[in-house]
């Protein structure tokens, strides 16, 4: 099977410079940083032929770096871009969020006390509805603990389409600790407007390649969601295994997912979740 592969998360940024600086948040994944070309690259060597593409926090609330890519290449990527929630021009932005070429939706990061405020603390109600009246897709990572605010916004709002990051998970834990609270990702399930990365996952255990740990829990999050909505990401820039392992533990890994299942998982249902034609 020629599988379209399209990856869910990949960061691409460019270096802090005193006429372009990063605001004081947190150190990059790779000290160098990864840029279109490069990035082009690494997939061509994994199999993926798409990527969308996410400016990571480090850089701060901009999407230059990852849209002038997307313009560049559309063919290849597109774009879940930042927006400063605090803003107060950010309301009417979403409104014509889409229209700029290469752009999809929004993703945003709840799992850093710095931002994970925004969520709790409601600074992002503004969004939802404006979110689901403009058919501005959101992807974000929340982590267990506050993932019921996720399912409280899917209820509230059933035309916005939400995308869970990287199953979930905290970045930095393992194995058991990593997936203690996984049931709770699953009853968000019954969401017909909430999707799951299963992005980033050889990060989550310490077993090696094939990374047999984390197989069931493929399972229980495919049987929930479905193959329209589990879409394969990498989050190349802190993967811990190598990007054709990251790929191959879905084509090759689990015998259960085969035929127009696998390309669902692999790309396709991601490309029609986001309307990237």
């Amino acid at each position: 099977m020629n599988l379209d592969i399209v990856d869910s998360q990949v960061h691409i940024w460019a270096a802090s410079t005193p006429e372009r600086p990063w605001p004081a948040r947190h150190q990059p994944h790779r000290p160098e940083p990864i840029t279109a070309e490069s990035l082009w690259l690494e997939m061509q060597e994994a199999g993926v032929s798409r990527a969308i593409l996410v400016p990571p926090s480090w850089e701060g609330e901009r999407n230059d770096v990852v849209l002038a890519a997307a313009q560049a290449y559309p063919e290849r990527y597109a774009v879940m871009g930042r927006l400063d929630p605090l803003d107060p021009r950010s309301p009417e932005r979403i409104r014509t969020w889409r229209d700029t070429p290469g752009q999809l939706g929004l993703r945003f990061t709840f799992h850093r006390p710095s931002f994970e405020h925004l969520l709790t603390e409601g600074h992002l109600n503004w969004l939802w509805p404006l979110a689901e009246k403009h058919g501005v897709p959101i992807m974000m990572t929340c982590p267990f603990k506050i993932i019921h605010l996720a399912g409280e916004i899917a209820q509230q709002h059933p035309g916005l389409k939400l995308t869970l990051d990287h199953f979930a998970l905290l970045p930095g834990t393992k194995d058991e600790v990593a997936f203690d609270g996984f049931e709770k990702l699953l009853t968000l399930a019954a969401f017909d407007n909430v999707a799951v990365k299963c992005s980033s996952l050889p990060c989550y255990t310490q077993a090696p390649w094939p990374f047999k740990p984390l197989h069931a829990y493929i399972k229980q999050a495919f049987e929930a969601f479905g193959p329209e909505r589990m879409f394969w990401g990498s989050d190349l820039s802190r993967l811990t295994s190598s990007y054709l392992e990251c790929v191959e533990l879905f084509t090759t890994q689990l015998p259960w997912l085969k035929g127009e299942d696998l390309e669902m998982v692999m790309g396709q249902g991601l490309r029609r979740w986001l309307g990237w034609v």
